[in-house]
This record gives structure tokens, sequence and C-alpha cells, in this order.
């Protein structure tokens, strides 16, 4: 089965609770890269692994032309009904449907570290790369550095333990790492940032949706009931209680834009 099929399945499990209580943590990320692209309608933009396409739309709003790609059916559904006049399309990171230098930017936030094989992707996305053209990942910072690698180790606890280069969200978090494939592929660094990316939720019970839309959480009801994933993520927000009403993650992702050369 290919990794498109399984990220595809895997991240479609809960798209409206994603949409809601996750992906609005990835805003400040979001904000930032729009300040630095400067996009305006003479530019097309790639937004690979779009999810529900809250950057999608964001992107729109600048007047560039934005065509959204994801492996996740449930995901795009959204993205649609978020923007239904553009383009979205289900695809796999590594065999984009587009010719050589059709872009202007490429997108990938959250998104990149999920491919089957990273270096395929990346030359997949410089291959439709205008000369010139900017490539924008967002990713998790090291998991030391954000609140919610506690809930997601108490995930992965209810699962086996996967192959050695199973795709995850800290997959690309390495030092260096990043910026070594990105000149292996002549693509040269012009931009890095940490970008601070906080979750809040009034009640428990949002923090939990929020995490049971992810795709270790879809992974590990393959193992487990519904009440004891859903239980399991409720214990783990415990030390993240602020009051009754109020839970906070702190959060940090990494930032990189890279220019074809």
């Amino acid at each position: 089965m290919s990794t498109k099929t399984i990220q595809g399945k895997l991240w479609s499990i809960a798209p409206e609770y994603w949409s809601k209580y996750f992906e609005p943590g990835f805003l400040p990320m979001y904000k930032k890269v729009l300040e630095q692209l400067e996009l305006n309608e003479d530019q097309l933009v790639l937004d690979a692994g779009c999810g529900s396409g809250l950057f999608t739309s964001m992107a729109i709003d600048t007047g560039a032309q934005v065509i959204g790609i994801d492996a996740a059916s449930g995901l795009l559904e959204v993205a649609r009904k978020r923007n239904p006049q553009n383009d979205f399309l289900e695809e796999d990171l590594e065999a984009l449907p587009f010719v050589e230098n059709s872009f202007h930017v490429i997108t990938g936030f959250n998104s990149f570290q999920y491919a089957g094989n990273f270096e395929n992707a990346l030359r997949g996305a410089r291959r439709v790369l205008k000369p010139g053209g900017k490539l924008v990942l967002g990713i998790w910072d090291k998991p030391e550095m954000s609140d919610s690698t506690h809930i997601l180790k108490s995930i992965g606890a209810l699962l086996p333990p996967p192959p050695p280069g199973t795709p995850g969200p800290f997959a690309l978090s390495e030092d260096g790492k990043i910026e070594s494939i990105l000149d292996k592929n002549q693509l040269t660094l012009v931009y890095k940032t940490r970008v601070s990316c906080p979750l809040l939720y009034g009640r428990r019970e949002e923090g939990v949706k929020a995490f049971m839309s992810t795709g270790p959480a879809a992974l590990a009801m393959d193992h487990h009931d519904l009440m004891t994933v859903e239980r399991t993520i409720a214990k783990a927000f415990e030390p993240f209680r602020i009051v009754d009403d109020i839970h906070y993650l702190q959060n940090s992702f990494l930032v990189f834009i890279a220019e074809k050369q």
C-alpha cells in the first residue's frame, strides 16, 4: 500500500475536528510565511499538503492563484467547502502531476515529513518550481520544544513500535537535516525562523477532539477502541490544565524558505 493511501486514510478520520481544533494553531506560522513571501496576483502557488485549506484561503486572499493538493480526501472536502471556486486535487507529494517550472511558490506545512521518502518529494517539488521560485517548509521543531509531544507520545504508547524510517511528525526535526538535504538538491536556504504555535482549549474535550483528528490517533484505533484512545489523550492533557476551562499547550515550529537555483 502506498504512503499516499496510508496517510490519506489516517488523516481523513475527523477532518472537521482538525479544521476547528488543531489547524488554527498554525496561524502564527502561516502569517509569518505570508509576510516573507509577499504574494500577488501574478504568482501561481502550490499548497502541497493543504489539509483543510486554511493557508490556502489566506494565500487566495492575497490575490495569488493557488492550487491545493493533499492525500486525505476528508480534509480536501473541508478545503473545498472553504474555497468553492478553487482547485483542489487528491495527489501524492512524491508524484506531483505538474509540468516542470510551473509554480512561483510551493508551500508544505506539516506535510513533507509524511512523504514515504522526503528526498523524493523534495526533488519533485524542485522540478515543478520555476527558476528562482520559493519552496516553503513548515515542520515541528525538535520534540522537546513542544508540549504536544507529550500528547503524541501517549498515543504512540498505544501502538506497536514503528519500522525504522516510518514517517511521523518529527521526522525532519533533527538539527541541520533540512539544510543538508536542501543543499544537496540545489535549493538555497534564504530564510529560517522558529515560530511559536500554541494550542488553547476552553474544555479538555476540545483538546481531545483536536488530537483525535491526527494520523497517530487514527492508527491507534486500529489497535484499541475509541474510548481507550480518547481516555488516553484526556489523561495526557492533565499537565496542561490551567483552570477547568483553559488548557494550554506551547508548541514550536520551524520555517524554512529555499530558492531554486
